[in-house]
């Protein structure tokens, strides 16, 4: 069994979010929620307690972490890959990013040359584990090499999104001027997807290009109108170019719409600091 059979099921489709930045709430480029995992029909497991160890990781994640050690030091080839991969997610889940940075890591080395979509997959991971863990140096150099990889594959949905990771890490490191051309090509390669339009407009919206936020966050809402992190930008967008009460109308959407959601609060928050509707 290669390799990527192995993992299908147990793969994320993108890499891992970022944890632990808060200093703007609609910083989406640097601050983006983690990615969700979706679910694939998985085919027989090369051992008994790879099943276990990807089973523990959300109910008994030292468990898995110590599952994933022994089998790491004592398999070769492609369950030793899979030992790592468990690892690295039991480290991210236990917040010990060191660890899954060199889990993933290694994961990726152990992967063959022909194999590069998961090569991606495994380097966009440890650049994550970097970036959470404060080192944004280093996990741009694995966004790098993982991006690479994508595009030597032709996997275009898998560039795009080590893409926004890697604008992500610039801005942190406050090279805006290398963040737009990333920040196009997400688009370009994966031009129905909202989030690449939302990171869009935040961005322009961040750099004072308030007609390049609209465009952006226009073509958002038309991929996915009732999002409530596009609605939330868009009013922001619309109070900065003040037409207040087209922000409004947005703000009270997210409420209507997605009224337990985070967004809500914060929606309402910005109402309240708008004031009486004007006439």
């Amino acid at each position: 069994m290669s390799i990527a059979l192995a993992l299908l099921a147990l793969m994320q489709v993108g890499p891992l979010g970022q944890a632990g930045q808060t200093a703007d709430p609609h910083d989406l480029v640097r601050d983006r929620p983690p990615r969700q995992s979706t679910e694939i029909a998985a085919p027989a497991s090369p051992s008994a307690w790879l099943d276990e160890c990807f089973d523990l990781i959300d109910s008994d994640p030292a468990r898995a972490n110590s599952i994933a050690q022994i089998q790491r030091d004592t398999t070769i080839g492609t369950e030793q890959v899979l030992a790592n991969h468990c690892l690295g997610l039991a480290a991210t889940k236990l917040e010990l990013w060191s660890q899954a940075q060199a889990a993933f890591i290694a994961a990726r080395d152990g992967v063959p040359a022909d194999e590069l979509p998961l090569r991606a997959r495994m380097g966009a991971m440890a650049g994550n584990a970097a970036l959470a863990g404060g080192d944004a140096t280093t996990a741009l150099a694995l966004f790098n090499a993982a991006r690479a990889d994508a595009l030597a594959s032709s996997s275009g949905d898998l560039a795009a999104l080590v893409a926004l990771d890697q604008a992500r890490v610039l801005v942190s490191l406050d090279r805006l001027a290398e963040v737009a051309p990333l920040l196009a090509e997400a688009r370009n390669l994966r031009p129905n997807d909202p989030e690449s339009r939302l990171l869009s407009a935040t961005f322009f919206r961040r750099q004072g290009q308030l007609d390049a936020a609209q465009i952006q966050i226009e073509q958002a809402l038309a991929l996915a109108p009732d999002d409530p992190e596009i609605l939330l930008e868009a009013g922001v967008i619309a109070v900065l170019d003040d037409r207040d009460n087209t922000a409004r109308s947005q703000w009270e959407l997210v409420i209507a719409t997605n009224p337990g959601h985070p967004a809500a609060a914060t929606a309402r928050d910005y109402i309240n600091q708008l004031g009486p509707v004007q006439r």
